[in-house]
């Protein structure tokens, strides 16, 4: 196609970033760096979506290519109501559900008379994890093991737990974005993150356990330097004597 000739509008250059609305234009439009760019700013956000309900990676990506193909068709349904990011969400969990239900029987997500508990969910508080700056090699390969345990206890919580606790700690989705892509009230948002926290407070304690004996350690020089001035000290006090 000639560029003269060109049906939609121009996307913002690197200093403006386009915004919703420019790339949902473009998009509608055909134009294939609008699709590029909506792609690869949700490719992330969509995969752990996914995550949150199926049980694999390789189902998780099938999810998300499933979740742009749906999008892309029916554009013109955004009526910009939410982010177009928790747009595309909201269709990663509607995606990633019938897939489960139709290879593993109903998976429920929706509200139940059991979780309309406000009290517990008025003690909600957001959950966050903060990478330390430290570099060294130990630091790092400490980093990976708290990662790597973090993974497998959230990967063992329940789908309709574990879907908002991504949104929520993992992705800092509001209370009313997640509602949203769950098509949940906000309180039950609020009280299934508040579960997803004790589940996982719990399951951490368990796994831990094997960890536990390797934390506060006290040995080497610094141990040495103890029983040395502890034998200096008795010593000058006459109370040890060398063999």
């Amino acid at each position: 196609m000639d560029p003269k000739q060109n049906p939609w509008p121009p996307l913002p250059s690197a200093a403006g970033a386009p915004t919703d609305a420019d790339l949902v234009a473009c998009a509608r439009a055909g134009a294939a760096s609008a699709f590029e760019i909506i792609m690869r700013r949700n490719n992330r956000l969509l995969f752990r979506t996914a995550r949150g309900v199926v049980p694999d990676d390789a189902e998780a990506q099938d999810v998300v290519q499933e979740t742009y193909l749906r999008a892309f068709t029916r554009l013109d349904s955004f009526r910009s109501e939410a982010a177009l990011s928790t747009w595309l969400a909201r269709i990663a969990i509607n995606v990633a559900l019938t897939a489960q239900r139709k290879r593993r029987g109903l998976v429920q997500m929706g509200a139940r008379a059991e979780e309309e508990d406000s009290g517990e969910a008025s003690q909600e508080n957001v959950m966050a994890f903060r990478s330390a700056d430290d570099a060294s090699p130990d630091a790092m390969a400490e980093r990976s093991q708290v990662r790597e345990l973090l993974q497998n206890a959230v990967e063992n919580l329940p789908p309709i737990y574990r879907c908002v606790f991504i949104l929520r700690a993992i992705e800092d989705m509001s209370v009313e974005e997640t509602a949203y892509c769950l098509g949940v009230s906000d309180d039950v948002v609020k009280t299934r993150f508040l579960r997803a926290r004790k589940m996982l407070r719990q399951a951490l304690a368990e796994e831990a356990k094997p960890y536990l004996q390797n934390t506060f350690n006290f040995a080497g020089p610094r141990c040495d330097a103890v029983v040395n001035h502890v034998f200096a000290a008795l010593s000058a006090r006459g109370l040890v004597h060398s063999p």
